[in-house]
């Protein structure tokens, strides 16, 4: 239902209404240790202060290792691929390299189908291992990082 004054007619006089203040609190994050300290220490406690030790010349890439479960193996090959490593009875097994996938390390989680293949990677965990001698072949490549 149409009304004669709007809402902020009716407001006027009573302090602050439809003036532009600014930023009364300060802009963004201003005050989390100071008029703000409250809601910061409930709201995302430890935001401010240090934890731990300094590492000193750290190489980030050293330790770059993507990891892949077992699982997720078949989900990176072609459908094309496990048809043809399906209806194979020769013995040929299908390739898989998971560097080239993007993937470093093969990782114990799932279950692998029963059909053989070869599978490259830099590094295989123990379950991983465990698991795939029963179905494949395990190849590890040491290549160095260009």
């Amino acid at each position: 239902m149409p009304s004669r004054l709007r809402k902020t007619r009716k407001l006027q006089g009573h302090v602050i209404h439809r003036k532009h203040q600014k930023h009364p609190g300060g802009h963004g994050n201003a005050g989390g240790t100071h008029h703000h300290r409250i809601s910061f220490n409930k709201y995302h406690p430890g935001y401010f202060g240090k934890v731990g030790m300094r590492h000193y010349r750290l190489k980030r890439n050293q330790s770059f290792c993507p990891t892949v479960n077992l699982d997720k193996l078949w989900t990176l090959v072609s459908e094309q691929t496990w048809a043809n490593a399906a209806e194979n009875k020769t013995g040929a097994a299908p390739i898989t390299d998971v560097a080239l996938l993007g993937y470093y390390k093969v990782l114990g989680k799932g279950k692998l189908p029963k059909q053989p293949v070869i599978m490259k990677a830099k590094f295989f965990s123990r379950r991983a291992e465990e698991k795939i001698k029963g179905v494949c072949v395990l190849v590890l490549c040491s290549r160095k990082a260009k």
